[in-house]
């Protein structure tokens, strides 16, 4: 992994081609949420469809804690789908074919010739593409645990939600003042989201 990407660096913000055939940016999907990136193998890996198919699981969770979930492969368009569908994921999965990741962050995993693939990384972003935590999945147990992944998006959410505890007395005030821009969701109106009047 590139020595500039380490905890409170931005992470870059690639741009590929999603299971849609759509091109993505990072930061598009990420939005203003928590992002855990996993930088898999690919569909023909027993080790990433283990740890594919209890995210599968997690990512109910994360959308319910608004907070997103990519995969990024070095799979063509066609086995992306393949591997998405075959564990039954709902979430944004990204075709690097071209391995402009592996080869910007320097994570080609020289060990297995037949495929090329990027050495298995999984990367727990704060919004801004910030890194807060990496795992190297090299090795199936460097990979965080599900229970790991809470505790991190759990310390991220923390970090970035000024509405994390709204039992205090200033959090009280200012909805009762109809200041409402400090609870998330950031940058648009309660009422347009939750079609409530301002």
């Amino acid at each position: 992994m590139r020595a500039d990407i380490v905890p409170g660096a931005v992470f870059p913000d690639y741009e590929l081609t999603d299971h849609t055939a759509k091109r993505r940016k990072l930061s598009e999907l990420q939005g203003q949420d928590p992002l855990v990136l996993v930088l898999s193998r690919g569909g023909f890996c027993p080790k990433d469809r283990r740890q594919a198919e209890g995210l599968v699981e997690l990512h109910r969770e994360m959308e319910v804690g608004y907070c997103k979930l990519v995969t990024v492969s070095t799979d063509n368009l066609a086995e992306t789908n393949e591997a998405r569908a075959g564990i039954g994921a709902h979430w944004t999965f990204l075709s690097d074919a071209g391995r402009v990741i592996q080869k910007d962050l320097d994570i080609a995993e020289y060990t297995d010739t037949m495929h090329n693939p990027m050495i298995p990384y999984t990367i727990v972003l704060e919004p801004g593409l910030v890194v807060s935590k990496i795992y190297n999945g090299y090795w199936y147990f460097g990979r965080p645990t599900l229970e790991e992944l809470r505790q991190d998006l759990r310390a991220v959410l923390k970090k970035c939600r000024p509405d994390w505890d709204i039992t205090d007395a200033a959090h009280k005030a200012a909805w009762q003042r109809g200041e409402k821009d400090g609870f998330y969701p950031y940058g648009k109106s309660y009422a347009a989201v939750f079609g409530e009047q301002d």
